[in-house]
């Protein structure tokens, strides 16, 4: 088992272009320990770490981070945006249709697109983002305890 890296939010933020601020900072490293997050999960997290910032400084922060291609927006049908660090290797992810739990899946094909159409319509294609659903492995050993547990014992 692979220790994950701790990435250096201000080299980040100053590669990229972008004004270090304790309100960006606390979000890279929110998102590092909590992938796949949307902003009402990282709100009370960016507070713990900087109590003056708002739930305001937090969406800026992520549009900013999102400009700047630091962090990557996913939008899985029927649910808010969610957010995470891992950009640029066009990997794909698959929701829980339960518990709406997030994960990544590596490309399907190994290179991009990954899919490609019948039809470019004069596209030249550059990725494809693709979002598998089906149901957890937590919800998976849930539904099947629930069941057994739903099944009347024999009576005498």
């Amino acid at each position: 088992m692979s220790t994950p890296t701790v990435l250096d939010a201000t080299a980040m933020l100053r590669g990229a272009g972008l004004r270090v601020t304790n309100t960006r900072v606390a979000v890279i490293e929110t998102l590092q320990d909590m992938p796949h997050s949307g902003v009402d999960a990282l709100v009370p997290r960016v507070e713990l770490r900087v109590p003056t910032t708002s739930r305001q400084a937090v969406y800026n922060a992520l549009g900013d981070l999102v400009g700047a291609g630091l962090v990557r927006r996913i939008e899985p049908a029927g649910h808010p945006g969610l957010y995470e660090l891992r950009v640029g290797d066009n990997h794909h992810h698959i929701v829980c249709q339960r518990c709406g739990a997030v994960a990544d899946v590596e490309c399907v094909t190994g290179h991009a697109p990954c899919l490609t159409p019948g039809d470019t319509g004069g596209f030249d294609l550059a990725e494809a983002e693709v979002t598998f659903w089906g149901v957890c492995a937590d919800c998976t050993a849930t539904s099947t305890a629930t069941a057994s547990a739903a099944v009347p014992a024999a009576t005498h």
